[in-house]
């Protein structure tokens, strides 16, 4: 079994025991809460080798508490299945051999029951465990993992249904639709640059991949003050944007070549090719003027930055902006309060500040994701959880409709490769 060094490169809440191993139940509770009314085969299908199907979600988050939390600190804890170290080890190199990513789909066995049975066992043993025996930050990192799990369980659910040619709803709608209108008209929000403070300063959980805090220099710039929404991106479209080679990087030219891109993932055109619905967890939907553009990748953000006569913001310029906007923590999360999994028009307009910051659509940066000056990984199989994914793919942030209660905050980095869509991914132009 692998050792942990639990000198652990991160930040936990100053957390009583009890209190956060109450919340840590609850959260798991969300978990299980998602997929009720899903069926055996909903949770079992691998729409594509990037998602995993929610059955191995559930799974494997409860591995890690098995694995790195009861095993290790609870005496007498016997685990459930001993093959489900190898089924549910997701890239912990440390750990040992896992089942492969792309047949995470095959695993038609164990049952979701036994799934459920499983995520029951482990729950019923947390709490057994003697307080000061595991690190709070460890628990707090199981916690997050948890939460991280669960949007993407909602987002590979969406991909799979949307594979499905009956536009199967995950949830029914829980109300009409807002109405379509224009989009407000986009006005710019300026902010000074200067040497500026990036990354965790050690205040509440943060991932290691989040700090060391550092300084970095700014220019002055400006941001759009909301993200970039479905009817400009109609414009982007019938401006040929996707056919235009001098719009693209390279890369990307040769994605939307070989791919024949021609719109957000999920966008429904009809035969004359115009696009008015798009798929989603409540099924099909319309497509809403004013709602921001979603599902797109780095590319297209990218690529519509450059037809725009804007770019897009660095994460540092990302992060210093929103330090000075509400914290999402004073404001519903989506997530927990709101009916509604896609993106809607924002309800939180500030006069002289920025709208939709938090929960709407991740957003693409300019930035590659590499680590801050100073970045240690820890030792052991954690250190494996962010340092090794630091090549090849680009920063977002914000949060969307799909990111959980508390999972969202100025600091935090999300990574993808420039081509993948398949998140509630969008933009907010920078200039400048």
């Amino acid at each position: 079994m692998p050792t942990l060094d639990l000198a652990l490169p991160l930040h936990a809440h100053d957390t009583p025991h009890d209190t956060l191993l109450q919340a840590l139940l609850q959260t798991r509770a969300r978990s299980v809460a998602l997929v009720a009314g899903l069926s055996d085969a909903d949770c079992t299908v691998q729409s594509m080798p990037e998602a995993s199907p929610a059955k191995w979600h559930l799974a494997h988050t409860t591995w890690f508490f098995e694995e790195f939390i009861l095993t290790p600190h609870l005496p007498g804890y016997r685990v459930f299945d001993p093959a489900f170290r190898y089924l549910f080890n997701s890239y912990y190199d440390t750990v040992g051999p896992r089942h492969p990513r792309p047949q995470r789909g095959l695993l038609t066995r164990p049952t979701l029951e036994q799934i459920l049975a499983y995520r029951a066992q482990v729950d019923a043993a947390l709490p057994k465990l003697p307080p000061g025996t595991v690190p709070t930050a460890l628990l707090d990192l199981g916690l997050h993992h948890e939460q991280q799990h669960q949007e993407l369980l909602l987002t590979d659910l969406l991909h799979l249904f949307a594979q499905n040619p009956l536009h199967p709803a995950y949830r029914a709608a829980p109300a009409p639709m807002p109405a379509a209108q224009n989009p407000e008209p986009l006005r710019w929000v300026s902010f000074p640059g200067g040497l500026t403070g990036i990354g965790h300063a050690g205040e509440g959980f943060a991932f290691d991949n989040e700090g060391p805090r550092h300084r970095v220099w700014l220019d002055d710039y400006a941001l759009a003050h909301r993200a970039v929404s479905n009817a400009e991106w109609l414009d982007f479209i019938a401006d040929d944007g996707y056919a235009t080679p001098t719009l693209w990087l390279a890369d990307g030219w040769r994605w939307v070549q070989e791919q024949n891109i021609r719109a957000p993932a999920y966008w429904q055109a009809h035969d004359d090719g115009f696009h008015t619905q798009a798929m989603t967890l409540h099924g099909l939907q319309p497509l809403l003027p004013q709602a921001p553009v979603s599902h797109i990748s780095f590319y297209e953000a990218d690529a519509y930055a450059r037809w725009s006569g804007a770019r897009l913001p660095t994460e540092f310029e990302w992060e210093a902006a929103a330090r000075r906007q509400p914290a999402p923590a004073a404001r519903p999360s989506q997530f927990a309060d709101h009916p509604w999994r896609l993106p809607l028009p924002a309800e939180d307009a500030h006069e002289n500040g920025l709208q939709d910051l938090w929960g709407g659509v991740w957003e693409w940066t300019a930035s590659a994701y590499l680590p801050y000056p100073g970045f240690r990984p820890a030792p052991g199989a954690v250190g494996e959880y962010n340092g090794k994914f630091m090549s090849g793919q680009m920063v977002l942030r914000g949060g969307s409709c799909a990111t959980p209660p508390g999972h969202i905050r100025a600091t935090y980095r999300n990574f993808f490769y420039p081509h993948q869509r398949w998140q509630f991914t969008g933009l907010r132009l920078a200039r400048g």
